[in-house]
């Protein structure tokens, strides 16, 4: 087998599109969400990872731009690979954004066209209106946030 010149290796490696959200959730497990502008579906606060920046620093930043909270997000509660669809395949990194009040829900900000407003929803009435991948990601993210683990997922589904 020939090896090939290190900047043509370099250049043949897979490239991921990455994203990141931010699970944040009241004393009752409901889960904020975020409804864009731009697609039916509700979202957690998060999004699309720009060239050279770390999931954290994109979670930071869509969180700060979406919501107007510019807080450091919490552990990373799941990491989801997801395969090709409609998007590129990619990796989906969930951080704990820990609790909120409906006080706090009521004081959020929304100064990103992207975003006309949040709310603090059971997963359970939610899911109809998510992708179904994203209500399985949520899912996951409240059972690590639970449980303390990591939890490992494609297309939303724990890998054990």
């Amino acid at each position: 087998m020939e090896l090939l010149p290190f900047d043509d290796y370099v250049r043949s490696l897979d490239r991921k599109r990455t994203a990141a959200g931010v699970l944040f959730r009241d004393a009752g497990d409901r889960v904020l969400f975020a409804r864009p502008s731009y697609k039916p579906f509700w979202e957690i606060p998060g999004g699309a990872g720009e060239a050279g920046e770390p999931p954290w620093r994109t979670a930071r930043r869509e969180v700060a731009e979406e919501l107007g909270l510019d807080r450091a997000p919490g552990r990373l509660l799941v990491i989801d690979h997801q395969s090709a669809a409609k998007l590129p395949e990619g990796l989906n990194f969930v951080f704990d954004g820990g609790l909120l009040t409906e006080d706090d829900v009521a004081r959020l900000t929304f100064t990103d066209p992207e975003i006309v407003s949040a709310r603090l929803l059971p997963l359970a009435d939610a899911e109809p209106e998510l992708e179904p991948v994203l209500a399985r990601r949520v899912a996951a993210a409240l059972g690590a946030a639970r449980s303390g683990e990591l939890l490992l997922c494609e297309d939303g589904h724990p890998v054990r």
